[in-house]
This record gives structure tokens, sequence and C-alpha cells, in this order.
């Protein structure tokens, strides 16, 4: 490191960034309500001296869009942009972050309070710590010290905080399409400080199951949704497992599952005592990087399909099934792309360590910067995503440590100055 990186390291304010971390988490920014927290990301953004675009989503033009999806029967979505930097002959880079975080679920279930910030043994608690209010404000305060060193980026430095990357990336979709794109981007998501050049896709799916409700006591003169339900399910699991004997990608070598496929709700019947005349499964199916989203699909349908037609009351009553909800498609960027070198020396030049490169397998708004936006796009930030959509979410102060600082080497280098 050179005279002034250290002078930008130095001043970087890990107290103040902590600070701001834990005031973000007390925001209730869940997905479709994250108002407040736009607002504040903005106010913060301004007392950096950065150039800010908020807007409103014109969410109905947003809906024509191929690459849209959402989840949230949301009414209104806030998109903000904070701009630093001369754009005199550098490049321009794009640290992306989303606001909206999922539901605490029971708050019984938590050691400290979901939605006000602890710090405790080294570790930021509360819903969004992790995913990922911590690698935003990380983002912000690695700007903060550029500024407070005094050091002028030649190129351009946009920070991103948008809504809506849980239920399907409407945000950074709508900020793709207002025309941030750049020479590359960094999202702050949670990859235990590891280099993700790709992100596995993962489609949102329903199907409806029907049977034909009786009296419980004359139970066979019913058909339960339920027990047809089951060949389904055994035929999807194996689906999965085939699936998942293919990958054969070293970034995904780790994994013993790289794409998953998860039956998460299902609600079938109405009565303890009557035989469920329906069922519905709501699903993620997981999709390669790399793979055909079409062949995918149909792989997924020729599964289900198979199931019908061996079974007589299947085949006279058809399961109803959608795509719905988050379509994250797969995305990913050749390993020796320039953003991807300069967050690996930035890492070893913070750490004095080689950093780890693994692919993710969630998905998340890279697709959005990658394949419609044309901006070369790595996944890096604090904190593990296994900590996430769970109680007692948390992000170890360390990690954020060494987010905050590798983050203003990449913009110091990829920038210039």
């Amino acid at each position: 490191m050179n005279q002034v990186e250290k002078q930008v390291l130095d001043s970087i304010d890990v107290d103040g960034m902590l600070e701001y971390i834990c005031e973000l988490i007390s925001i209730k920014s869940l997905t479709g309500d994250e108002a407040e927290a736009q607002a504040n990301v903005a106010a913060k953004m301004k007392s950096l001296g950065m150039k800010v675009d908020k807007w409103i989503l014109d969410l109905e033009k947003l809906r024509e869009h191929p690459d849209f999806s959402m989840e949230v029967n949301r009414t209104e979505g806030i998109g903000v942009v904070g701009i630093m930097g001369e754009y005199t002959g550098g490049k321009s880079l794009i640290l992306n972050g989303h606001i909206d975080v999922v539901h605490a679920g029971d708050e019984a279930n938590w050691e400290h309070p979901p939605w006000e910030g602890t710090i405790d043994s080294g570790k930021v608690y509360g819903r969004g710590s992790t995913d990922m209010k911590g690698g935003l404000a990380c983002a912000l305060y690695a700007a903060k010290a550029i500024k407070d060193a005094g050091v002028k980026l030649k190129g351009k430095l946009i920070i991103e905080s948008v809504v809506g990357e849980e239920d399907g990336g409407v945000g950074a979709l709508a900020a793709v399409l207002r025309g941030y794109q750049a020479d590359g981007a960094v999202i702050m998501e949670p990859t235990e400080l590891k280099i993700a050049p790709a992100q596995a896709g993962a489609l949102c799916f329903k199907i409806k199951v029907h049977g034909h409700s009786a009296h419980a006591c004359v139970r066979e003169e019913g058909v339960s949704a339920l027990e047809k339900f089951i060949p389904i399910f055994n035929a999807l699991l194996e689906l999965e497992k085939t699936r998942n004997e293919r990958v054969d990608d070293p970034l995904y070598s780790n994994f013993k599952l790289p794409i998953p496929l998860n039956m998460g709700k299902v609600e079938s019947g109405n009565w303890p005592s009557t035989v469920p005349e329906s069922l519905l499964l709501e699903g993620r199916y997981g999709v390669a990087v790399g793979e055909d989203i079409e062949a995918a699909k149909q792989e997924f349908l020729d599964a289900l399909e198979e199931v019908i037609e061996a079974d007589p009351w299947l085949k006279e009553h058809r399961p109803d099934m959608e795509w719905w909800g988050g379509q994250f498609k797969p995305a990913n960027i050749p390993v020796d792309d320039p953003i991807v070198k300069t967050v690996e020396s930035a890492f070893k030049d913070t750490t004095g360590s080689a950093p780890v490169f693994e692919g993710v397998t969630y998905g998340s708004d890279m697709r959005h910067l990658v394949n419609v936006g044309d901006t070369p796009t790595v996944l890096f930030g604090p904190g593990d995503v296994r900590y996430s959509h769970r109680p007692n979410e948390f992000v170890p102060v360390d990690e954020l440590v060494t987010t905050v600082k590798t983050l203003a080497l990449i913009i110091l280098r990829f920038c210039g100055y």
C-alpha cells in the first residue's frame, strides 16, 4: 500500500460505522416497507458530500421488463443512489446493497432484540445485520474515509441502496434501467469474505394438487390431495439429486447441493375430520450457473408430468403449476475480470492472506447488474448467509472492519485518484 491508501485506511471511522449499522437495524425495513430506511441512507449520503439521486420507482413500467419479478404486493418503491468522484479519466464503480429485510419471526426466539442492533462479544446482532445492512454501511464508510482523507477520485463511485432484493430485485433492476451501469461492481452480500464471481439461480414455483373431500369416517370415498402429493414430493427430491450430481463447477465443489430444490411451504386441508380436497406447495428451484433457464424449467415440468401420467387420478385432475414471485436467473463473470482482480489485490493487502474464490448458491441482484446492465459484478461482503433469515442474525465486527478497509482500497484502485 502507498501513503495515500494508508492515509485513507487510517481515516476509517469504525466506531461510527458500527453505530450507523445499529441505527439502520433499528429501522424496520421489511420488504415492501423500505421508505424510512431509504430516506435515512439518502441523508447519510448527502452528509458525505455525495450527489444523491432519490426517485419513486415506476412499478407499472418495470412490470413490462422480462427480468421483472416481485412477490410482495407493494404500492411504492424508492431508489437511492449516491455519486462521488470527478470522472476525469478513471473507471466507474458500483457498490450495491439492499436495504430490505425479511420478517424476524417469533421474537421470543431472539437472544437480542431483532430491531435494535446490539454489539456483543465481537458481533453485531439484529435483523439485517448480515443480510445486508452491515455490508451497505461498509460501503458508505469506505466512501467517508476517502472524503475525510481529502482524496479526490478520478473515476465515478456509485453507491446504490436498493429495495426489494428479497422478493425479486425490483430495486436493482430499476437502478440499471435508470442508467446506472459501470466498469465494475461489488455487491456486499454475506460471502464470509470470500470472492464470489458467480451466483446460482433460483426460481419460485407453486403447485396445487386437487383431491376430493369426504367425511373422515368414510375417507375411502374421498381422494386425499395430501396422499396424491406424496409421489410428487418424491419425484422432486429425485430431480434435485439428479440435477446436483451434474454440477461440475470448481466454484461449487464444496457444496453438496449447489442448486437445491426446496419445498418451503405446504398447505392442505381445512378440518381434522375431512379428507383434504386440495394441497398447495410453494417452493424454490435451483438453477446452475450457465444453465439455460427454459431448459431447466422444462426438466422440472417433465418430472412433474411423469408423475401425473402414472396416476389415473392426477391425470384426470391435473395439478396446477405456475412460476411466480422471485425469478433469480444465474449470473457469472470470468475470474480474471479486472474487478475480480482488484478485489483480490485489495483483500490481500488488507489481510495479508489470499482470498478464497467460491460461487454462492443463493440468488442476488448480481444477475440484474450483469445480465441487464452489462456491468461485471462480484459478490464480496461480511457475514455468513447461514445466519440470515433466522433468529439471532449477526455479523462479526472483525469481518466488517476487513470489508470496509477492502472496499476503500477497491474504490481507490479501481476508480483512480
